[in-house]
């Protein structure tokens, strides 16, 4: 335990179930329904933090890129598998599209900034490269859910729109053109507006970390700033490289609209 940190106990712990607590009434009085939620939520969030804190103590001292490239994968997985459980199920098969957008574009943007721009050696320390990709995933794949529910929202809303456009001549992609940027647009506003509010609004987490773990506050700062941009970039490249796929398999034969 660092001694400048001052040390969170099973009952301090305890003590914070009094916001969930909280958010439980505020469900029974309005109706909202939402205390098996807010259950499971928070038993998960103990759970899978406290095995991540126990996995990572391990990996730290382990010394070989394999287990750290192997969490990296199950968080990948875990965060696709996350985004079709929010979307849900429609007729145009969009997994392999999603999984494989968000490995290229969240390997892509974390290798270059533990690599490159934080200048680890090597590029895949655990201590650095886990947490950062982290962010960059658990972020972007909200961004990536709110994309793909506006891209099915707007192809079935407009579906006339675009099959008009498509009898008179248009291809798939000149049809969905307006569909494609709006889906883009609105998974990706989320993070232009934390850019908009950070340090001003609010203080976000890593800066908050490094700051109570000692940190000097402008080198902290320095890191928060790469982690907004980072995040703005892993959001606009995965959302782009999905919905482009996935729009391509929202037409079947003869450019037919099929979702």
């Amino acid at each position: 335990m660092n001694p400048a940190i001052p040390d969170i106990g099973p009952w301090e712990l305890a003590l914070g179930l009094i916001f969930i607590l909280l958010a439980g009434l505020a469900s029974l009085a309005f109706g909202l329904r939402l205390g098996r939620d807010l259950a499971i939520g928070t038993a998960r969030t103990f759970i899978q933090l406290f095995i991540m804190g126990y996995v990572l103590s391990i990996v730290f001292g382990l010394g070989s890129p394999w287990p750290t490239l192997a969490i990296f994968l199950v968080m990948i997985v875990s965060a696709a598998h996350i985004v079709r459980g929010r979307v849900g199920k429609v007729s145009a098969a969009y997994g392999m599209p999603v999984l494989l957008s968000m490995l290229a574009s969240y390997s892509l943007v974390s290798v270059l900034v533990v690599g490159v721009i934080v200048g680890a050696k090597p590029w895949w320390e655990p201590r650095y490269f886990l947490p950062i990709a982290g962010m960059v995933i658990g972020n972007s794949m909200t961004a990536l859910a709110v994309s793909l529910e506006r891209l099915f929202s707007e192809l079935r809303s407009g579906r006339d729109a675009v099959e008009m456009r498509l009898t008179l001549g248009a291809d798939v992609n000149e049809a969905s053109r307006d569909v494609v940027a709006a889906a883009v647009r609105a998974g990706m506003m989320p993070s232009i507006a934390s850019l908009m509010g950070v340090g001003l609004v609010f203080l976000p987490g890593m800066m908050t970390g490094q700051i109570l773990a000692g940190a000097d506050p402008m080198t902290a700062i320095r890191y928060q700033i790469v982690v907004m941009l980072m995040l703005v970039g892993s959001t606009a490249l995965c959302s782009v490289a999905a919905v482009l796929w996935v729009r391509r398999r929202c037409f079947g034969s003869g450019h037919r609209l099929i979702i």
